[in-house]
């Protein structure tokens, strides 16, 4: 529990908080948030003659003091927050578990109204996005411990400008394509996805939980399972859990 003395100290420490931010709140116009972009903090009346890395420096300064703006009033209302708590007289206490906050925490944090257990930055969820886990190698590498990696690589960047034409023509070829579209490399390969399934299989953040959207595809990729007497990756392909699509589709 608080001493006296320390609880003044805090206090004391607040107040001087909040004075800091509303003095710069009175003589930065609140960051100049009163001023919208572009005009009104430049004092042009027009961004036509203007170079747009001219404009993107302006918008840059504009989106820094909102955020500045921001963290400030957030800060200023959780300072009014622990105030108020000193005049209710439960300061100094952790509103979740209602046990003391130590004293230690209080005073670098003086706003901190809840222990180190309840604090919002511990129960912040650890889950990351399965896409996440192609993600490295950074680009350039392909490789890592034996595995490929399947992220964008500058293969698939050539791949991308190539179907748009290159030096080589069907002449140049052994054997000629039947069209043009057929000139670049692996133009047989999907767009957007690795696996057939991929177009109509969708999983939560985690890669968890997946769901089967039925559509034609997912038809075709059922007749040939069934034809191979195989089964996914993931295992037997889950039913459709959306509604069947229809002759639109």
């Amino acid at each position: 529990m608080l001493t006296t003395e320390q609880l003044k100290k805090l206090e004391k420490e607040l107040k001087a908080g909040k004075e800091q931010i509303l003095f710069r709140f009175k003589n930065n116009g609140h960051f100049q948030k009163d001023f919208t972009f572009p005009f009104n903090s430049t004092g042009d009346l027009s961004a036509y003659d203007n170079h747009p890395g001219d404009e993107g420096t302006e918008l840059y300064e504009r989106e820094k003091d909102l955020a500045l703006w921001e963290h400030e009033k957030e800060h200023l209302h959780d300072i009014e927050h622990a105030l108020s708590l000193i005049e209710k007289g439960t300061y100094g206490r952790c509103e979740v578990c209602g046990k003391d906050i130590p004293y230690d925490r209080l005073t670098v944090l003086p706003t901190a109204t809840t222990c180190r257990e309840h604090s919002s930055n511990v129960s912040i969820s650890k889950d990351r996005p399965i896409e996440e886990e192609v993600l490295n190698p950074p680009f350039g590498h392909f490789e890592r411990d034996g595995e490929e990696n399947v992220a964008y690589d500058s293969e698939d960047a050539y791949q991308e400008v190539e179907r748009y034409g290159s030096s080589i023509t069907p002449q140049d070829l052994a054997v000629p394509p039947l069209s043009y579209g057929q000139m670049h490399i692996e133009y047989g390969e999907p767009v957007g996805n690795v696996e057939d399934y991929e177009n109509f299989v969708a999983t939560d953040i985690t890669g968890k939980e997946v769901t089967v959207y039925p559509t034609k595809d997912h038809e075709k990729y059922e007749e040939l399972l069934d034809e191979e007497g195989i089964m996914t990756p993931f295992g037997d392909l889950p039913p459709a859990e959306k509604e069947p699509y229809t002759e639109d589709d």
